[in-house]
Protein backbone atom coordinates (compact mmCIF):
# COMPACT_ATOMS: atom_id res chain seq x y z
CA UNK A 1 0.00 0.00 0.00
CA UNK A 2 2.83 2.24 1.20
CA UNK A 3 4.37 1.59 -2.11
CA UNK A 4 1.54 2.42 -4.20
CA UNK A 5 1.26 5.75 -2.37
CA UNK A 6 4.91 6.27 -3.11
CA UNK A 7 4.67 5.84 -6.90
CA UNK A 8 1.52 8.40 -7.14
CA UNK A 9 3.42 11.27 -5.53
CA UNK A 10 6.11 10.38 -7.72
CA UNK A 11 4.01 10.89 -10.53
CA UNK A 12 2.18 13.73 -9.25
CA UNK A 13 5.29 15.61 -8.16
CA UNK A 14 6.39 14.72 -11.71
CA UNK A 15 3.28 16.49 -13.48
CA UNK A 16 3.41 19.26 -11.25
CA UNK A 17 6.90 19.84 -12.04
CA UNK A 18 6.25 19.12 -15.90
CA UNK A 19 3.51 21.79 -16.10
CA UNK A 20 5.62 24.42 -14.69
CA UNK A 21 8.11 23.91 -17.16
CA UNK A 22 5.56 24.23 -19.83
CA UNK A 23 3.82 26.98 -18.58
CA UNK A 24 6.72 29.33 -17.45
CA UNK A 25 9.44 27.49 -20.14
CA UNK A 26 7.47 26.65 -23.33
CA UNK A 27 4.73 28.53 -23.43
CA UNK A 28 6.70 32.04 -23.39
CA UNK A 29 8.60 30.88 -26.03
CA UNK A 30 5.60 29.74 -28.20
CA UNK A 31 4.08 33.03 -27.66
CA UNK A 32 7.31 35.16 -28.55
CA UNK A 33 8.15 33.13 -31.96
CA UNK A 34 3.32 33.90 -32.44
CA UNK A 35 4.20 37.75 -31.72
CA UNK A 36 7.28 37.88 -33.11
CA UNK A 37 6.89 40.38 -36.34
CA UNK A 38 8.99 40.63 -39.85
CA UNK A 39 8.90 42.93 -42.68
CA UNK A 40 6.82 41.86 -46.37
CA UNK A 41 6.24 43.32 -49.21
CA UNK A 42 2.54 43.35 -50.27
CA UNK A 43 0.94 44.32 -53.34
CA UNK A 44 -1.09 47.79 -53.32
CA UNK A 45 -2.91 47.85 -56.56
CA UNK A 46 -3.60 44.83 -59.21
CA UNK A 47 -0.69 44.23 -61.67
CA UNK A 48 -0.76 41.97 -64.97
CA UNK A 49 0.22 39.09 -65.80
CA UNK A 50 3.85 40.57 -68.18
CA UNK A 51 3.61 43.74 -66.24
CA UNK A 52 6.93 45.56 -65.09
CA UNK A 53 6.67 46.31 -61.06
CA UNK A 54 7.30 49.51 -59.82
CA UNK A 55 7.41 51.14 -55.90
CA UNK A 56 4.52 52.26 -56.22
CA UNK A 57 2.76 49.03 -56.65
CA UNK A 58 3.94 47.31 -53.36
CA UNK A 59 4.98 48.58 -49.90
CA UNK A 60 6.31 47.33 -46.74
CA UNK A 61 4.45 45.32 -43.58
CA UNK A 62 4.79 43.97 -40.39
CA UNK A 63 3.17 40.84 -39.83
CA UNK A 64 3.42 37.84 -37.92
CA UNK A 65 6.24 35.78 -38.93
CA UNK A 66 5.18 31.98 -37.31
CA UNK A 67 4.62 29.71 -40.42
CA UNK A 68 5.52 32.50 -42.91
CA UNK A 69 6.67 30.72 -46.35
CA UNK A 70 10.47 31.34 -46.85
CA UNK A 71 9.13 32.26 -50.43
CA UNK A 72 7.65 35.43 -49.42
CA UNK A 73 10.34 38.00 -50.70
CA UNK A 74 10.70 40.63 -47.78
CA UNK A 75 13.07 43.65 -49.15
CA UNK A 76 11.32 45.85 -51.91
CA UNK A 77 14.71 46.09 -54.14
CA UNK A 78 14.36 42.45 -54.55
CA UNK A 79 10.45 42.84 -56.51
CA UNK A 80 11.15 46.59 -57.77
CA UNK A 81 11.98 46.12 -61.98
CA UNK A 82 10.77 42.81 -62.10
CA UNK A 83 7.89 41.45 -64.23
CA UNK A 84 5.17 39.21 -62.53
CA UNK A 85 4.35 36.15 -63.91
CA UNK A 86 0.66 36.14 -62.95
CA UNK A 87 -1.67 38.35 -62.28
CA UNK A 88 -1.37 39.85 -58.34
CA UNK A 89 -3.96 41.55 -56.42
CA UNK A 90 -4.31 44.20 -53.94
CA UNK A 91 -2.96 42.84 -50.66
CA UNK A 92 -1.32 40.16 -51.71
CA UNK A 93 2.30 39.03 -50.54
CA UNK A 94 4.60 38.90 -53.22
CA UNK A 95 6.60 34.89 -53.55
CA UNK A 96 9.53 34.48 -55.69
CA UNK A 97 7.82 32.03 -58.34
CA UNK A 98 5.74 34.54 -59.08
CA UNK A 99 8.17 36.89 -60.80
CA UNK A 100 10.54 37.35 -62.85
CA UNK A 101 14.40 39.69 -63.79
CA UNK A 102 13.27 38.92 -67.36
CA UNK A 103 9.53 40.51 -69.66
CA UNK A 104 7.41 38.35 -70.69
CA UNK A 105 7.73 36.90 -74.66
CA UNK A 106 4.32 37.60 -76.37
CA UNK A 107 3.45 33.89 -77.47
CA UNK A 108 6.31 32.64 -76.06
CA UNK A 109 5.58 29.29 -78.08
CA UNK A 110 6.66 30.43 -80.98
CA UNK A 111 10.02 31.21 -79.28
CA UNK A 112 11.00 27.62 -79.47
CA UNK A 113 11.29 26.74 -83.23
CA UNK A 114 14.59 25.99 -84.79
CA UNK A 115 13.58 25.70 -87.96
CA UNK A 116 12.92 22.26 -88.19
CA UNK A 117 9.50 22.72 -87.08
CA UNK A 118 6.45 25.05 -88.13
CA UNK A 119 3.64 26.62 -86.68
CA UNK A 120 0.30 27.03 -88.97
CA UNK A 121 -2.99 28.07 -88.00
CA UNK A 122 -5.93 26.29 -89.51
CA UNK A 123 -9.81 27.52 -89.47
CA UNK A 124 -12.28 25.54 -86.81
CA UNK A 125 -15.40 26.45 -89.43
CA UNK A 126 -18.37 25.53 -86.42
CA UNK A 127 -18.38 24.66 -82.91
CA UNK A 128 -18.43 21.42 -83.10
CA UNK A 129 -15.33 21.04 -85.51
CA UNK A 130 -13.02 22.68 -82.78
CA UNK A 131 -14.50 20.35 -80.06
CA UNK A 132 -16.72 22.81 -78.65
CA UNK A 133 -13.97 25.51 -77.31
CA UNK A 134 -12.45 23.11 -75.20
CA UNK A 135 -9.19 22.89 -76.34
CA UNK A 136 -6.57 23.75 -74.58
CA UNK A 137 -2.60 24.71 -75.43
CA UNK A 138 -0.43 21.38 -74.54
CA UNK A 139 -3.63 19.07 -76.01
CA UNK A 140 -2.57 16.30 -78.49
CA UNK A 141 -5.54 16.15 -81.14
CA UNK A 142 -5.65 14.17 -84.41
CA UNK A 143 -6.51 16.15 -87.76
CA UNK A 144 -9.42 15.30 -89.92
CA UNK A 145 -11.14 16.91 -92.91
CA UNK A 146 -14.85 16.29 -93.93
CA UNK A 147 -16.21 17.14 -97.69
CA UNK A 148 -12.69 16.61 -98.99
CA UNK A 149 -11.73 17.10 -102.69
CA UNK A 150 -14.34 15.97 -105.64
CA UNK A 151 -15.02 12.88 -103.78
CA UNK A 152 -16.40 14.96 -100.97
CA UNK A 153 -15.35 12.13 -98.60
CA UNK A 154 -13.72 12.52 -95.10
CA UNK A 155 -9.83 12.08 -94.61
CA UNK A 156 -7.93 11.58 -91.78
CA UNK A 157 -3.43 10.79 -93.30
CA UNK A 158 -1.75 9.15 -91.00
CA UNK A 159 0.48 11.95 -90.78
CA UNK A 160 -1.61 14.23 -88.82
CA UNK A 161 -2.85 11.40 -85.96
CA UNK A 162 -0.94 12.77 -83.04
CA UNK A 163 -0.43 16.55 -83.40
CA UNK A 164 0.17 19.32 -80.29
CA UNK A 165 -1.78 22.45 -80.11
CA UNK A 166 0.34 25.33 -79.38
CA UNK A 167 -2.70 27.58 -79.08
CA UNK A 168 -6.51 28.26 -79.23
CA UNK A 169 -7.44 31.97 -80.93
CA UNK A 170 -10.94 33.85 -81.01
CA UNK A 171 -11.84 36.37 -83.22
CA UNK A 172 -10.88 39.32 -81.68
CA UNK A 173 -7.14 37.87 -82.18
CA UNK A 174 -6.76 36.48 -78.56
CA UNK A 175 -5.47 33.43 -77.25
CA UNK A 176 -8.40 32.46 -75.18
CA UNK A 177 -6.23 31.42 -71.99
CA UNK A 178 -4.93 35.44 -72.43
CA UNK A 179 -8.81 36.23 -71.39
CA UNK A 180 -7.88 35.59 -68.05
CA UNK A 181 -5.67 38.79 -68.15
CA UNK A 182 -7.78 40.76 -70.28
CA UNK A 183 -10.67 42.15 -68.49
CA UNK A 184 -11.87 43.96 -71.13
CA UNK A 185 -12.06 41.08 -73.39
CA UNK A 186 -14.53 39.63 -69.96
CA UNK A 187 -16.62 42.55 -70.18
CA UNK A 188 -17.26 41.83 -73.84
CA UNK A 189 -18.29 38.70 -73.40
CA UNK A 190 -15.49 35.03 -74.42
CA UNK A 191 -15.61 34.93 -78.07
CA UNK A 192 -15.46 31.20 -79.34
CA UNK A 193 -12.21 29.75 -80.83
CA UNK A 194 -12.11 30.70 -84.32
CA UNK A 195 -8.41 29.18 -85.55
CA UNK A 196 -6.36 26.39 -83.99
CA UNK A 197 -2.21 26.60 -84.21
CA UNK A 198 -0.40 23.80 -84.53
CA UNK A 199 3.15 22.76 -84.58
CA UNK A 200 3.68 20.76 -87.88
CA UNK A 201 6.36 19.59 -89.50
CA UNK A 202 6.70 21.40 -93.25
CA UNK A 203 5.29 18.07 -94.90
CA UNK A 204 2.44 18.15 -92.31
CA UNK A 205 2.08 22.28 -92.55
CA UNK A 206 1.49 21.45 -96.18
CA UNK A 207 -1.02 18.64 -96.27
CA UNK A 208 -2.88 20.92 -93.40
CA UNK A 209 -2.73 24.10 -95.52
CA UNK A 210 -4.32 21.81 -98.57
CA UNK A 211 -7.11 20.02 -96.24
CA UNK A 212 -8.28 23.72 -94.94
CA UNK A 213 -8.61 24.95 -98.85
CA UNK A 214 -10.41 21.43 -100.00
CA UNK A 215 -12.48 20.60 -97.14
CA UNK A 216 -13.30 21.21 -93.42
CA UNK A 217 -10.72 20.39 -90.69
CA UNK A 218 -12.32 18.71 -87.67
CA UNK A 219 -9.89 18.43 -84.60
CA UNK A 220 -10.04 15.00 -82.64
CA UNK A 221 -9.04 15.11 -79.05
CA UNK A 222 -6.53 12.56 -78.25
CA UNK A 223 -4.82 13.25 -74.80
CA UNK A 224 -4.24 15.86 -72.30
CA UNK A 225 -2.52 15.52 -69.57
CA UNK A 226 1.65 15.50 -68.43
CA UNK A 227 4.90 16.41 -70.93
CA UNK A 228 6.11 13.44 -70.91
CA UNK A 229 3.08 11.23 -71.87
CA UNK A 230 2.52 13.69 -74.84
CA UNK A 231 5.77 13.65 -76.34
CA UNK A 232 5.21 9.40 -76.91
CA UNK A 233 2.09 10.28 -78.84
CA UNK A 234 4.63 12.80 -80.60
CA UNK A 235 7.26 10.12 -80.95
CA UNK A 236 5.01 7.78 -82.54
CA UNK A 237 3.39 10.84 -84.77
CA UNK A 238 7.70 11.33 -86.07
CA UNK A 239 7.86 7.20 -86.38
CA UNK A 240 4.92 7.27 -88.91
CA UNK A 241 6.63 10.18 -90.82
CA UNK A 242 9.91 8.83 -90.69
CA UNK A 243 8.40 5.53 -92.27
CA UNK A 244 5.99 7.45 -94.68
CA UNK A 245 9.29 9.39 -96.01
CA UNK A 246 11.15 5.52 -96.73
CA UNK A 247 8.64 4.62 -98.52
CA UNK A 248 8.42 7.65 -100.75
CA UNK A 249 11.84 7.51 -101.38
CA UNK A 250 11.64 3.91 -102.17
CA UNK A 251 9.18 4.65 -105.17
CA UNK A 252 11.23 7.28 -106.40
CA UNK A 253 13.94 5.15 -106.30
CA UNK A 254 12.71 2.35 -108.26
CA UNK A 255 13.19 1.64 -112.04
CA UNK A 256 10.06 2.40 -114.42
CA UNK A 257 10.21 -1.10 -116.26
CA UNK A 258 7.55 0.72 -118.87
CA UNK A 259 10.06 3.57 -120.11
CA UNK A 260 12.95 0.76 -119.67
CA UNK A 261 10.72 -2.02 -121.96
CA UNK A 262 10.38 1.30 -124.87
CA UNK A 263 14.03 2.16 -124.37
CA UNK A 264 14.74 -1.31 -125.14
CA UNK A 265 12.49 -1.50 -127.82
CA UNK A 266 13.87 2.05 -129.88
CA UNK A 267 17.11 0.81 -128.77
CA UNK A 268 16.35 -2.88 -131.27
CA UNK A 269 14.40 -0.42 -133.56
CA UNK A 270 17.49 1.66 -134.66
CA UNK A 271 19.68 -0.91 -134.73
CA UNK A 272 17.70 -2.91 -136.88
CA UNK A 273 17.39 0.22 -139.46
CA UNK A 274 21.32 0.73 -138.92
CA UNK A 275 21.45 -2.96 -140.48
CA UNK A 276 19.14 -2.31 -143.40
CA UNK A 277 21.24 0.97 -144.23
CA UNK A 278 24.53 -0.97 -144.30
CA UNK A 279 23.25 -3.74 -146.44
CA UNK A 280 21.79 -1.25 -149.13
CA UNK A 281 24.92 0.22 -149.65
CA UNK A 282 26.65 -3.25 -149.88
Amino acid sequence: MKKILRNRTVLGIASIVLSLIICFGLTPLFNQAISEKVSVARVTENIQKGERITSKMIETVEIGGYNLPHTVLRQEENIIGSYALTELHTGDYILNSKISSKPLVNYEYLTDFDGSERAISVSIKSFAAGLSGKLEPGDIITVMASDFGDMRETVSPAELQYVEVLAVTAGTGLDTDEYEIDREAIEKDKELPVTVTLKATYEQAKLLAEMEAKGKIHVVFVYRGTKENADKFLDEQKLILSESIDEAQKDANEPDVTNQEDEVQGTSQEVGEQLEEDNDEE
